[in-house]
């Protein structure tokens, strides 16, 4: 038999050249998507109040008391 065992080190130089540099990508991505996140979930949090009071006020009920 030949020495044509796969070791660790090969292993891990396939690994690297295969995927490059995208941990480093992501690491480097992620604080400004998280930011973005944020931010579009305060303005649908934002659009959701605005709207449920409009409905709140819509179909609220008017109760008038009169004294005769």
């Amino acid at each position: 038999m030949s020495d044509d065992r796969v070791t660790r080190e090969d292993l891990e130089a396939e690994v690297r050249n295969t995927f490059g540099d995208a941990v480093g990508r992501a690491d480097d991505a992620r604080v400004p998507l998280l930011a973005a996140a944020v931010a579009a979930g305060a303005i649908l949090l934002g659009v959701a109040y605005l709207v449920g009071r409009r409905i709140g006020r819509r179909s609220s009920t008017t109760v008038e008391i009169r004294r005769i």
